[in-house]
């Protein structure tokens, strides 16, 4: 138990002063970055390659959805009433 009392003191110290310092530094660092590659207000950063890997797992899954509707029309013809 003593051990644990030992460690109270430089966690206490860690999350009240160190932890905040870090957290505030790591967002204007964000922040610089996001200024630097030219958002602005509400705007973010993306990777062209991103949002093309996002654009094609949206058509992907607008097949799918088409393909499931398909099937339930067939299986089941009015379950878009429920």
């Amino acid at each position: 138990m003593e051990f644990l009392s030992f460690l109270n003191v430089p966690l206490i110290i860690f999350l009240s002063v160190v932890m905040p310092i870090w957290i505030l530094f790591h967002y204007m660092t964000k922040w610089k970055m996001m200024k630097k590659a030219g958002a602005g207000d509400g705007e973010t950063v993306v990777n062209r390659q991103e949002l093309l890997n996002l654009r094609a797992t949206a058509v992907s899954l607008e097949d799918r959805i088409r393909a499931l509707e398909t099937i339930l029309d067939a299986q089941a013809p009015n379950w878009r009433q429920k």
